[in-house]
């Protein structure tokens, strides 16, 4: 594929491989691309600090195997150790209870599939394992696998039209017994909602059971305290919040029986085996102590550009609705969502369409639901929060962080109208063709089960 820079900073590529039928794309046609300029897809993962580089770099340069009893493997296992209690003082944790992992996703495997193995092995007649609606694919695949493989009962919490989860139908649920593991997210990686973690552990923890919560958009961005959380065990990732990708943890209390996912060398508490990343760890644990210690002045800028950005949208876009929790006070110290998360519906357009038009205009954002083979499927977490598919397939995220300025906002809001005109031009054109071909074809076929509608919902 020919591909050139031209002045201005564009990109220009031929476009015959994305030529689809249907989709009013001429084969010959020359598609420019804009250089990003304006990042607002941190939540997707953000740059890494410079700090953090500097001594990411300096651990690559020293050797020394941290399970090795020569001298330079007891340095390296001293130089873990101190960034074991870095990140746990950071989190409100203790050392101990900190067991690096490769991110987020091993992290969530780890508390779901060996929370379960370990309570199963108590006693077998722990089988239901209950995570939110809404939680991020990492618990929800992992709970499904349980549930195909091991035979548990996975049940999903429901969430409100806020995405906020319902503490009435968690407590049906813990009330029924049975329950090996509870799974509820501490901030919605899609709306920004905040889980209400503190009341889940209090429930749960009546009934006898762990909890776990996949704190990836939590750490760094809202107050966290494990220790007063109550929960048992949380996970973290490190490219959310300024280390490098590759980096993560598990933070887990010493009562929260697991077993391993994967064996080898019985590294970390004997449940996660495997050669540590020094350099890794290191890393990870000033990331998080840099963007903890900076929380709250900079959630305070994120909220004010954030909202900023909302209300010039809402006001210049008929169709565009805030999701989640609503904004009481624009600006304000609101406890009920992520600072730096916009995420919006915009009616009568798609996804992928509304995301092209801003990536052409140099602005990178995502929308919330998954791509899979090219097609834009609805996302699971608006699908939850009663939305219908069509409105579930229209989100836009744009989420802020340490680079974010008020001029990113300003670009967003000049570029967009343009952006949600054109997409829902498109959107309208296929919704005729698609009309037009099943008038001819005789039309009509029998509608998919929304999302949810199966594997354990109650």
């Amino acid at each position: 594929m020919r591909v050139c820079w031209s002045a201005g900073g564009r990109l220009s590529v031929p476009v015959r491989a994305l030529a689809r039928s249907g989709r009013g794309v001429p084969v010959d046609r020359v598609l420019t691309l804009v250089a990003v300029t304006v990042y607002l897809d941190h939540a997707a993962t953000t740059p890494v600090r410079p700090e953090v580089a500097a001594r990411y770099a300096q651990e690559l340069t020293r050797v020394g195997n941290p399970s090795s009893l020569h001298s330079a493997g007891r340095d390296a296992r001293r130089r873990l150790e101190e960034a074991r209690e870095q990140l746990a003082a950071a989190v409100g944790a203790e050392p101990a209870e900190v067991i690096f992992t490769s991110g987020g996703t091993e992290a969530d495997n780890l508390a779901l599939k060996g929370g379960y193995w370990a309570r199963r092995t108590a006693d077998a007649a722990l089988r239901t394992v209950a995570v939110s609606s809404v939680e991020h694919h990492a618990v929800l695949e992992a709970a499904e696998w349980l549930g195909t493989h091991e035979s548990a009962d996975v049940r999903r919490l429901r969430v409100g039209g806020d995405g906020v989860l319902d503490l009435a139908h968690a407590e049906e649920v813990l009330g029924r017994g049975g329950v090996a593991v509870v799974s509820v997210m501490w901030v919605n990686n899609e709306t920004g909602a905040v889980q209400p973690v503190r009341e889940v552990a209090a429930l749960a923890h009546a009934a006898g059971v762990p909890v776990h919560s996949d704190a990836v958009q939590a750490v760094g961005h809202v107050p966290v305290d494990f220790a007063g959380s109550g929960l048992d065990a949380m996970s973290l990732s490190g490219h959310k919040l300024g280390a490098p990708v590759g980096t993560g943890a598990l933070v887990a209390r010493r009562s929260f029986g697991l077993e391993p996912v994967e064996h080898g060398g019985g590294q970390e508490r004997g449940v996660r085996s495997g050669t540590l990343a020094v350099a890794g760890a290191c890393a990870l644990a000033l990331a998080v102590e840099s963007a903890v210690a900076e929380q709250a002045a900079e959630a305070t800028r994120l909220r004010r550009l954030r909202d900023r950005l909302v209300a010039a949208v809402v006001a210049t876009l008929d169709g565009v609705t805030l999701t989640g929790p609503a904004i009481d006070v624009p600006g304000g110290d609101d406890a009920r969502r992520h600072p730096g998360i916009a995420h919006l519906t915009v009616e009568g357009a798609d996804a992928d369409a509304l995301l092209l038009g801003l990536d052409m205009a140099g602005i990178a954002a995502s929308s919330g639901s998954a791509c899979h083979a090219g097609v834009q499927e609805a996302s699971h977490v608006l699908l939850a929060m009663g939305r219908d598919a069509e409105r579930a397939r229209s989100a836009l995220r744009f989420s802020l962080g340490r680079t974010t300025t008020d001029a990113d906002v300003d670009a967003v809001v000049s570029a967009l109208p343009a952006v949600v005109e054109n997409a829902r031009r498109a959107h309208a054109t296929r919704r005729s063709s698609r009309a037009a071909s099943s008038g001819r074809t005789g039309g009509g076929h029998t509608p998919l089960a929304s999302a949810g509608s199966s594997g354990g919902q109650v």
